[in-house]
């Protein structure tokens, strides 16, 4: 029903885009949504390496902003938008925050109704699908007459944003696939901190022990949430998730998602990590209060913001890179964006909107708000800035290091997701889950993936 709900959504918004003319529209973090806000912001204000621009004419308006994230995320979001309320008062906020559960189902909703918020945190997952559709705008105007400032972010994390030959999204941070754990889980278990060079092999072991040991998750991973872990799985085989014109999948041996499903399908039935049942039953607790956090649990597969953005919660845990494929060959790691700052094709204010994006990432003062918590920044000129204030605490910079310690490791970042891409993870999870309750094969499920994948991306791109 979710699936269809989708699908139904996404459908709707482009053909709205095609029928309507000039009506263009558009944890992993799980927490509540907070009560939607508003706060009054102003400009020609100096904060702190950029200067602030005045709203284009000065009239009063209001932004809607919509982004995911847990309370943390919530709570400093809205620090921002108070301060830059301070700074320029006749823009106004409506803030609408989200946990990341249903935050693109809701998204495509709006775009169907020519609804979509002005500003629109996008994920790396769904900007291919929003920008075809024309729901997004494009960036590059305000990029070329100053308004958006990009000289300090890496040219090859500016081209993420780019499809179709305009830069739809503008990122703001860069994130790279890390292993969090809890050092006192390991502990109890007898287990030694996995070093950089550890394999899915070691994983396995460290599992296994934890549950043995302490009658602990080994990991509380969802494998199958999306395909991030397992693209990552894909290219440590020396292949890539979609073939270079993105109408099918890029690995041609199914033994690849076969291992992967078997592996975790292993780790299941020995109670080290959670199964479906379980799993969903831990995504309602919310990340701050997941295993790992309160010590139920050894590891998590997340981002290397990770430790940083459950640090008010608890402030012992650590990161360190994925296991390496036990042959080592191929680097599976890339540097992915973070997350986009998008702007809807249906705003009436565009200009301020690019104003208060250029703000958020590349003022210190946003920056030094926000503290990380939405991952590495993009600009180099707000790391340098960070770094040197001495204010980051421990996770903020293991964070930062983690960038150049896994630098070694890392592959070239691939070509943003196709379209339909929101289809393809429900048909790796829907494949994957039905081999998981054992109503079939690995085999069965990796072809029945294979099938439903390919005929999402012909359909669709």
């Amino acid at each position: 029903m979710r699936k269809m709900k989708r699908l139904l959504a996404l459908g709707l918004a482009g053909m709205m885009v095609l029928s309507a003319t000039g009506c263009k529209s558009s944890d992993k973090t799980k927490g509540s949504a907070a009560d939607t806000t508003q706060a009054a912001t102003t400009g020609g204000t100096s904060t702190g390496g950029t200067t602030a621009a005045a709203s284009s004419n000065g009239e009063d308006v209001t932004l809607k902003f919509t982004w995911w994230g847990g309370q943390t995320r919530h709570e400093l979001t809205q620090q921002l938008l108070d301060k830059y309320t301070e700074l320029h008062p006749n823009v106004k906020f409506e803030a609408v925050p989200s946990g990341w559960d249903g935050y693109f189902d809701k998204l495509a909703t709006q775009a169907a109704a020519g609804a979509m918020p002005d500003i629109v945190q996008m994920d790396y997952l769904y900007i291919s699908t929003y920008a075809k559709n024309s729901s997004i705008a494009d960036l590059t105007p305000y990029i070329e007459d100053g308004t958006i400032d990009t000289s300090s972010i890496d040219e090859n994390l500016m081209k993420s944003g780019e499809i179709g030959g305009k830069t739809v999204g503008l990122v703001y941070s860069s994130s790279l696939l890390a292993m969090g754990y809890n050092p006192l889980v390991l502990e109890e278990a007898g287990v030694a901190v996995p070093s950089m060079d550890w394999t899915w092999s070691d994983f396995i072991d460290l599992c296994k022990t934890v549950k043995d040991k302490t009658g602990k998750l080994g990991s509380a991973t969802g494998p199958v949430d999306d395909t991030n872990l397992f693209n990552y799985w894909v290219r440590q085989h020396g292949a890539s998730l979609f073939s270079d014109d993105q109408k099918s999948l890029g690995y041609d041996d199914d033994q690849v998602c076969i291992d992967y499903l078997n592996m975790w399908s292993e780790l299941m039935a020995a109670g080290a990590v959670p199964n479906p049942d379980e799993y969903a039953a831990i995504q309602t607790l919310g990340q701050e209060a997941g295993p790992v956090v309160t010590g139920e649990g050894a590891t998590i597969t997340e981002w290397n913001n990770y430790a940083n953005k459950v640090s008010s919660v608890n402030d012992k845990l650590k990161i360190t890179s994925l296991p390496l494929s036990d042959d080592g060959q191929y680097k599976g790691l890339w540097n992915k964006p973070g997350m986009f700052l998008t702007i809807s094709e249906t705003s009436a204010h565009k200009k301020e909107a690019a104003e208060f994006i250029n703000w958020f990432v590349n003022s210190e003062e946003a920056n030094d708000i926000m503290m990380g918590e939405r991952g590495t920044p993009a600009s180099s000129a707000v790391r340098e800035h960070m770094k040197s204030t001495g204010k980051l605490n421990p996770q903020q910079e293991e964070m930062f290091n983690y960038l150049d310690i896994t630098a070694d490791i890392c592959g070239e970042t691939p070509a943003p997701d196709p379209i339909g891409m929101s289809e393809i993870n429900e048909a790796f999870k829907n494949a994957a889950y039905s081999a998981f309750y054992g109503q079939v094969s690995a085999e069965e499920a990796a072809k029945t993936f294979r099938e439903e994948a390919n005929a999402i991306l012909v359909r669709n791109n």
